[in-house]
């Protein structure tokens, strides 16, 4: 569990969840257009990070070297397609008349399934970001200095100087981590909260759940059956896209779908 360290001082609602209508409301809608960059951007971000993770490559190495590693990434896969194909007479039929590329990516799909739903993390990760950002809703969305938390975003109370700084941490869905890892989490979140230097007033923390539909709930103890952190929240698609981005989820789903089959639509979608 995290520190205890007290109920945070911010507006709930019943006592106990975020009660946003005493922060700043959003004014402003992101232009569609500006919206598709950023879904872009977030895509070709989760694309890259995600091929150089896989392959273990390093930021900083150079061109000449990366090449060097898809040479030895690929004889590291022909190896493994000898090591596990089915039975030899029957791969051999299955393989007969496709391309050795087509095979090679389907082996490397087998060897990285887990990383391609790390892509769709950080793909989330770098679009509710960039969203927040500008949306023009928050005085400040960041992500320097951040370890366990993805961003984090300050936003002002209404009619009021004083400010709440969300700590928040992209996932997927509620069941990416287990049920035992869930008590970790969380006081690792807050801790970054508690140990912030440059923050000023009050804090809540987010676990943001990407793609999975709901609101607003806190995460219990099962035994107890009372929050981990009083001061945490798990916020669900419904909940989660319209406080950063003034954008629907199902908005978000439909054009990041419509993105990742189309790079460069002519005729651009309309938020609903």
């Amino acid at each position: 569990m995290a520190r205890n360290i007290g109920v945070q001082n911010y507006p709930r609602v019943e006592g106990v969840l975020l009660d946003d209508s005493k922060l700043i409301p959003h004014e402003h809608t992101i232009p569609i257009m500006e919206l598709y960059d950023i879904i872009k951007d977030a895509i070709k971000y989760a694309n890259r990070k995600s091929s150089r993770v896989i392959l273990d490559i390093s930021e900083n190495l150079s061109d000449e070297e990366v090449h060097e590693q898809y040479i030895k990434a690929g004889k590291n896969l022909f190896s493994y397609f000898k090591r596990y194909c089915g039975d030899p007479a029957s791969t051999a039929f299955q393989c007969q008349k496709r391309h050795y590329s087509d095979i090679a990516k389907e082996q490397f799909h087998n060897r990285t399934l887990q990383k391609e739903r790390m892509n769709s993390g950080w793909r989330y990760q770098a679009l509710a970001k960039n969203a927040a950002s500008q949306s023009k809703r928050f005085l400040s969305v960041s992500d320097i200095g951040t370890i366990e938390a993805d961003f984090n975003a300050t936003i002002r109370y209404v009619n009021s100087d004083d400010t709440l700084t969300i700590y928040v941490s992209v996932k997927n869905r509620t069941n990416t981590m287990g049920g035992q890892d869930w008590p970790k989490a969380i006081s690792a979140l807050e801790n970054v909260a508690i140990s912030d230097k440059n923050r000023g007033g009050s804090y809540i923390c987010v676990f943001g759940i990407a793609m999975e539909r709901g609101k607003q709930l806190m995460k219990n103890n099962s035994k107890a059956k009372t929050p981990h952190s009083i001061n945490t929240e798990i916020w669900k698609s419904d909940y989660f896209w319209p406080f950063f981005t003034n954008v629907s989820y199902r908005n978000i789903r439909a054009f990041v779908v419509f993105l990742k089959t189309h790079p460069s639509p002519h005729t651009p979608l309309h938020l609903v």
